[in-house]
Order: structure tokens, then C-alpha cells, then sequence
């Protein structure tokens, strides 16, 4: 069975009506029930929102999924992923009800990412354009756990303006699915695809001005995603580990880029801040959607790259991560640019 085959394109779409429905039913009951998110010095929002969007997302993306399992439409890696989901989205859930220590929060980060590895999702080879290296199994182990909880708090990180962190999992997992249809991977074009969908269903109502926010339960769990699904695709060679960095540099570079010049500054990087590239447009003047419909492009582009990639030759393959670091020499220009001009006008 295919991904163009009737009962997955159901399945598909289901992941879009029920994280649709369950969006705007949570977003419907308001601040007043479950957890909300009061602004902080970290927050681009002034009021109460819901944050149990993640809810919907999850549910979007699982029930489907149970239901082509049931009919024996499954892979050993869903499984794994399964119970690293409930691990991470579990506690997560239970930080956006309250404050869960982050000790804590670490410590079941850690084990998701045991539990990916004793699926089989490991980041066992270093590979760029042309060269390949395996790595120990040390090292294997060593890498594998800081890039599963790196991506699980990356992602966490970067949720913090309206339909930006559902836009990137529609653009990032869509290029997935049709990596995967490509490679004549159906269980993971599917997976990916009701992660897209189930993501797109959300969006509707968390696109500028949001009614409802994922939540720690969402933005995590999206992160443990990536993780997975890019060591997945890279090793059943769908595409190689480079690849899937493309799809979700948006979110990568940002969110390194913004760490390492905090570290640099001797800033306490654990602590909430308003210093990535979306935050600082917002924060200089450009409006929510604006600058999400900017991000969208550039998502949209990096989604398209990493679907053409691996079908090119190693050379064409450097010229592309090339061109993309140029790209995002100019992104970071043009946010220096905006904020200056904004400081020169209220001068």
C-alpha cells in the first residue's frame, strides 16, 4: 500500500480534521480552563492564551496511526517513537499544568532519547556531500542523546510567536513525507504526512492572532519528532542526516546561533530572553504575521531543498548548502538592519 492509496489519504486527512476540531474546541473554552500562558519577559503576547494546543496536534497525529497499526500498517521504529512520545509529552504536559523541575524535565528528555536508540535511531554515521565516517559506539551513544534532547528543547525554544512553530512542522514534515514516498518508505511518508496535516489543522487557529498556543506538550513533542523521524529517514537511507538539518534549518540555526551568542555573552542561557530573529523583528516593529509569512517562505524554500538534495550530485549538493549559508548571512543582515532603522526612527 502507497501514500497515494485511498485509505492513507483518509488517514491523512482524519489527521487534519480531528487536530482541526480539537484545536478550536480547546481555543473555545478559553483561559479560564486548562493551562494558559500568561505573558513574561520571554513572551510577543499580552494577554491569557489557552496552551493545550498540543493536545490536538497529538491527538491528530495518533489516533490515525493507531488505527492503521490495528490493521497491521506499522513499522518497529512507531513503536519506539510511540512510547518516547508519551514520555516527553507526558511531562511536558504536566509543565504547562505547572512548573515541573527542569532536572526533571532532562531526565525524561534523556530517556526519550534512550528509548529512540533501543528502537534503532541512532546518529551513528557522520555524513557530508561525497564523505562518510561511522562513528564508535561511544561516540554513537554520545551524539545520539545530546541531538535528541538538543532538537526536543530546540524546538521548545523557538515556539514563541503565532504560527510559527506549527508552520515549520507543516513545511518540515511535508518534505519528509514526499522524501519518503520517494524512497518507497510509505509507513514514513504516511507518519510524516499526518504530522503535517495534524499541524495544519492546528495553524487554523493559532495563525496570527492566536487563539491558542501548543504548550510545552506541543512544541516538545514536535521536537522529539524531528529527532526521530531525520535519524529514521537517515537510517533506513531515505536521505542522509544533512538533509533533514535543511528541512528545519529555519529552527536550527536560529535557535544555535541565538544559544552559542548568549553563551558568548555570558548571558544565563537557561532563562527566558527575547533574543532570536523572529523575537527581534516583532520586538523592532514588524508585525506577527508579517514576519510569520516572511518566515514561511524561507521555510518553504528550505522544505523544497531538502526534498531536491538528495538527488543531487555531491558538488550541486555543497553549491546548495552554500547558497543557503549566504542565505542566512542575509537573513541575519536584514534583522540587524530593521532594528537599527526602527532605533534611528524613535531617535
Amino acid at each position: 500500500m502507497t501514500l497515494e492509496t485511498p485509505i492513507q489519504a483518509a488517514l491523512a486527512a482524519s489527521s487534519f480534521l480531528l487536530s482541526l476540531l480539537v484545536t478550536r474546541w480547546l481555543a473555545s473554552r478559553g483561559p479560564d480552563r486548562g493551562p494558559v500562558d500568561y505573558p513574561n519577559e520571554r513572551s510577543l503576547h499580552s494577554t491569557p492564551v489557552p496552551r493545550s494546543g498540543g493536545l490536538a496536534v497529538l491527538l491528530g497525529l495518533g489516533a490515525p496511526l493507531l488505527l492503521a497499526a490495528a490493521h497491521g500498517d506499522s513499522a518497529q521504529e512507531l513503536r519506539w517513537l510511540g512510547f518516547a512520545l508519551l514520555l516527553v509529552a507526558g511531562v511536558a504536559y504536566l509543565d504547562d499544568l505547572g512548573d515541573v523541575p527542569r532536572w526533571v524535565r532532562l531526565i525524561v528528555h534523556c530517556a526519550a532519547a534512550l528509548v529512540l536508540m533501543a528502537g534503532g535511531l541512532t546518529w551513528s554515521v557522520l555524513e557530508i556531500p561525497g564523505w562518510a565516517q561511522p562513528f564508535s559506539m561511544p561516540v554513537t551513544v554520545l551524539l545520539s542523546l545530546i541531538y535528541v534532547v538538543w532538537l526536543i528543547n530546540l524546538y521548545n525554544f523557538m515556539d514563541g510567536m503565532d504560527g510559527f512553530a506549527g508552520g515549520m512542522a507543516l513545511f518540515g514534515f511535508s518534505a519528509f513525507a514526499i522524501l519518503g514516498w520517494i524512497g518507497d518508505e510509505p509507513i514514513f511518508a504516511l507518519t510524516a504526512c499526518c504530522v503535517a496535516m495534524a499541524a495544519a489543522g492546528f495553524l487554523a487557529s493559532n495563525f496570527p492572532p492566536a487563539r491558542i498556543f501548543l504548550g510545552d506538550s506541543g512544541s516538545s513533542s514536535l521536537g522529539l519528532l524531528v529527532a526521530a523521524f531525520s535519524l529514521w529517514g537517515a537510517e533506513r537511507g531515505i536521505f542522509p542526516l544533512w538533509v533533514a538539518w535543511v528541512a528545519f534549518s529555519p529552527f536550527i540555526l536560529d535557535a544555535t546561533w541565538t544559544l552559542l551568542a548568549r553563551a558568548v555573552r555570558r548571558e544565563a542561557i537557561w532563562k527566558p530572553h527575547r533574543s532570536h530573529h523572529y523575537q527581534r523583528l516583532v520586538l523592532a516593529g514588524w508585525s506577527h504575521r508579517k514576519t510569520v509569512l516572511h518566515s514561511y517562505l524561507v521555510m518553504a524554500a528550505c522544505a523544497a531543498s531538502a526534498v531536491a538534495a538528495p538527488g543531487l550530485q555531491p558538488h550541486d549538493q555543497w553549491l546548495l548548502i552554500g547558497a543557503w549559508a549566504v542565505i542566512y548571512g542575509l537573513v541575519h543582515l536584514k534583522v540587524r538592519l530593521v532594528e537599527r532603522t526602527t532605533a534611528a526612527g524613535l531617535r
